[in-house]
């Protein structure tokens, strides 16, 4: 299947006496077009979970299926391809890089991944544009603002078609109208565009976007009952 999927995953950190158990038998499916969000306390286990999804750490135990890929049996340049090409990563910060402008910040992305064709430019400015970014192709970080700078972090994230999105606190440096517009924008994206997404976030307003909404608590997830859809 597509998507993500965990099956009684565990993530234990350390040996013996000192052993923290950060995920407790995790079991969850997310489909292509949908939006999902985990709440809950700090050091409560997310950022953890979303590295595992984002193929960032293994599991130790369980299994964890992107897109039917068996992520546990995959070598270290096989991950990274991954990443590259099926994960799309959005972050607290938009983590611009200061001396590119707007599309060439989408562009550096399909550099890495080989040779930037002509297709590659017309489907970046396309998403730009769907974006609301259409007169910034040529603007730096420092002339955006922190919602422009979001939204070009967003657009970077789908520009290699990926068919995983992995939002961690994508709100954090924004205020209440640019968060909903980040949010809004990011579930628009998903399911138009058929990804799969998660969202680790402390921002309760924001869950009114999401189809489902789980709430993770030492190590273990559960359905939230701010689930709405």
């Amino acid at each position: 299947m597509r998507g993500i999927q965990f099956n009684h995953v565990f993530k234990v950190y350390g040996e013996d006496d000192s052993k923290i158990l950060a995920l407790s038998d995790i079991s969850l499916t997310v489909e292509p077009g949908e939006f999902v969000a985990v709440i809950g306390p700090s050091g409560s286990g997310k950022s953890t979970f979303l590295s595992i999804c984002g193929a960032l750490l293994q599991a130790s135990e369980g299994q964890v299926l992107l897109n039917g890929k068996d992520v546990t049996s995959l070598n270290p340049r096989e991950l990274a391809q991954l990443r590259l090409h099926d994960i799309g990563f959005i972050l607290q910060s938009s983590n611009l890089v200061p001396y590119l402008n707007v599309l060439d910040q989408l562009l550096i992305v399909k550099k890495i991944s080989g040779k930037v064709t002509s297709a590659d430019k017309a489907f970046a400015a396309d998403l730009l544009n769907s974006l609301g970014l259409s007169n910034k192709l040529k603007k730096f970080p420092g002339q955006l603002s922190g919602g422009e700078r979001q939204r070009t972090a967003i657009a970077r994230a789908f520009v290699n078609d990926p068919s995983i999105i992995l939002a961690d606190e994508p709100t954090a440096s924004l205020d209440t109208a640019r968060a909903h517009e980040v949010v809004a924008l990011i579930a628009k994206e998903a399911k138009s565009r058929g990804k799969a997404a998660i969202m680790v976030t402390h921002d309760e307003r924001m869950l009114q976007y999401c189809d489902k909404v789980y709430h993770m608590e030492d190590g273990k997830l559960s359905s939230s009952a701010h689930n709405v859809k």
